[in-house]
């Protein structure tokens, strides 16, 4: 007689091994918060605008019963240049401690989200100031050969049209530091890291429309230009390494139509311009009471420096496009 053949566990059929235990509620629940490299994007996002907006009322309210600040701003919509430079700066605070506290847990440094010390107000941040103003340069001149703007002279001379410029200059440098840290420092680079460079920025982008929508006399010219802008800031994200360069030309293209030309930025006249410049024609050419944002000229403008970017960055850094992030 052949010996009794004894039956391995690999020979056991298929159909009677044992199956494999299902996910407990506890680990469904566990997926959504944790992923292969701890808590997922979207939660340490959540985590981070709680941090900021609890920062902010706390900073606020402790001003205002110091009574530093006022508790609210006044009906009128004009602003001066030490008004916006207060309100930005306090925003700015929030965001930059917010981002610490975030890079302390996670153990990354600023230069991660996009501000590092290297480079700070340096090359990258000086000609992103000359690519902002001479842009904005681009949308009034051309508005100025189809007969849309008419400048009347001047409205500030002397000492007091220095003071106002310095003035407008730090409190748009504060802009930018604010909303390109706020829209494509913490909240782009977490993001990225769980959907992808460019799905972040379209969603980010999408945010910082709909958080300018709320300006007096906004349209949807007005808002898909900001929009557009938005993704010009990431563009120059990707391809400079950094937020520099879209800090110094968010602020230079604000200064240029707030104060240098002295037309509406977002539907908000300003106090203390250099000219006196009036806009007239069609709304869609001059953009209406929202300023030159709101006008077609404007998205042309934007989508042409969008590809001038590229074709300046395109031999040394055009790679960071396509390459993975750390």
């Amino acid at each position: 007689m052949q010996p009794e053949e004894i039956q391995t566990a690999e020979q056991v059929p298929s159909s009677l091994s044992p199956a494999a235990p299902m996910p407990t509620r506890a680990d469904r629940l566990k997926l959504v918060f944790w992923g292969p490299d701890g808590l997922r994007a979207f939660w340490r996002l959540a985590i981070f605008v709680a941090i900021v907006f609890g920062l902010r009322f706390g900073i606020s309210r402790t001003l205002r019963l110091l009574h530093i600040v006022k508790p609210h701003l006044p009906a009128a919509i004009d602003v001066s240049a030490k008004t916006v430079l207060l309100q930005e700066s306090l925003a700015f605070l929030c965001v930059l401690l917010a981002t610490l506290i975030m890079g302390s847990i996670e153990k990354r440094s600023l230069g991660d989200y996009g501000l590092p010390r290297r480079g700070a107000f340096g090359i990258r941040f000086f000609e992103g100031l000359v690519w902002g103003f001479f842009a904005e340069c681009a949308t009034m001149f051309t508005l100025y050969l189809t007969g849309n703007v008419t400048v009347n002279g001047f409205d500030l001379t002397g000492s007091a049209a220095v003071r106002y410029a310095l003035l407008w200059l730090a409190a748009f440098v504060m802009v930018g530091f604010f909303e390109e840290f706020l829209f494509r420092g913490y909240p782009q680079f977490t993001l990225s890291t769980g959907i992808g460079f460019w799905p972040a920025a379209l969603i980010l982008s999408g945010l910082f429309w709909l958080g300018h929508m709320g300006n007096p006399g906004e349209t949807w010219v007005g808002g898909f230009a900001t929009a557009l802008a938005a993704l010009l800031f990431c563009v120059s994200l990707r391809v400079t390494g950094n937020l520099w360069f879209a800090i110094g030309m968010h602020a230079a293209w604000d200064w240029a139509e707030t104060y240098f030309f002295g037309v509406a930025d977002s539907g908000i006249p300003a106090n203390g311009h250099l000219l006196n410049t009036t806009l007239s024609g069609s709304k869609w050419m001059t953009g209406g009471t929202v300023g030159p944002e709101g006008s077609v000229v404007e998205l042309v403008i934007v989508s042409a420096v969008i590809g001038l970017l590229f074709l300046r960055f395109r031999r040394r850094e055009l790679q960071r496009l396509t390459a993975p992030l750390s």
